[in-house]
C-alpha cells in the first residue's frame, strides 16, 4: 500500500499533539524537581521519556510524509 500526503488537517494534528507532548515533558519535569518523594520523582522520570517517544514517532511520521508533500500550493 502505498503512502498519501497528509491532509492540512492531519498536519494540523500532528502539530498540536506535538506541541502538548512539548508541554507533557515540561510539566513532568518541573514536578520532577519540585517531588520530595523519591517515587513520585521516577515516575516522572519515566513519564518523560514516555512523552520523548510520543513526540520522537510523531516528528518520524512528518518526516516520512514529506517526500510526498506537494511542492506547489493545491488548489
Amino acid at each position: 500500500m502505498q503512502m498519501q500526503p497528509m491532509t492540512a488537517k492531519e498536519l494540523e494534528y500532528i502539530v498540536d499533539s506535538i506541541s502538548n507532548e512539548d508541554l507533557l515533558i515540561k510539566q513532568c519535569a518541573v514536578t520532577a524537581v519540585s517531588a520530595n518523594s523519591a517515587p513520585l520523582k521516577q515516575i516522572c522520570g519515566q513519564m518523560i521519556q514516555t512523552h520523548q517517544q510520543h513526540m520522537q514517532t510523531l516528528l518520524q511520521s512528518l518526516q516520512q510524509h514529506q517526500q510526498l508533500a506537494p511542492t506547489q500550493p493545491q488548489n
